[in-house]
């Protein structure tokens, strides 16, 4: 029930503020960043990728499609990536350990920006299919159980 807004205006335990448009009653809509991804390139499936984490689950599905796309990582390494999570309210920055260098974080903060950390972000499951057409599976194994097999 904490995807709706019990109380409108007043943050969630994630720090999510809900509206009227989410308060709990008939026929209104969660407050929900649930995004499991299905991406396709030339027609073709290219990568799925989903995760649990509140607040934190659009842009942990979005930094690992990023790594895979743009940093050219393969499935397991994108997940393994540290992570970054900007919220509005609270107006935060979270980061995994080591997930900004020191120099980025000391100009952030001049900037005025307040930089918490947090031992996890997210928990991606991911699989990418491979120019070969096999499959590569990501489990995130550092933050949690999560384990990539197939057959």
């Amino acid at each position: 029930m904490d995807d709706f807004s019990a109380k409108p205006g007043v943050p969630n335990m994630f720090g999510v503020m809900g509206e009227e448009a989410n308060k709990i009653e008939p026929g209104k809509r969660m407050l929900s960043a649930m995004s499991p991804s299905i991406l396709e390139k030339n027609g073709d499936l290219f990568m799925v990728v989903g995760t649990p984490g509140g607040s934190t689950i659009i842009t942990s599905v979005f930094q690992t499609i990023l790594n895979v796309t743009e940093h050219g990582m393969g499935m397991q390494q994108a997940v393994d990536a540290r992570r970054i999570h900007s919220q509005w309210m609270p107006d935060v920055i979270i980061q995994e350990e080591h997930a900004i260098n020191k120099q980025d974080s000391v100009a952030l903060t001049k900037m005025g920006h307040k930089i918490t950390m947090r031992k996890n972000i997210g928990r991606v499951d991911a699989i990418l299919v491979l120019p070969n057409r096999k499959l590569e599976g990501g489990a995130d194994h550092t933050r949690g159980d999560d384990k990539a097999e197939g057959y």
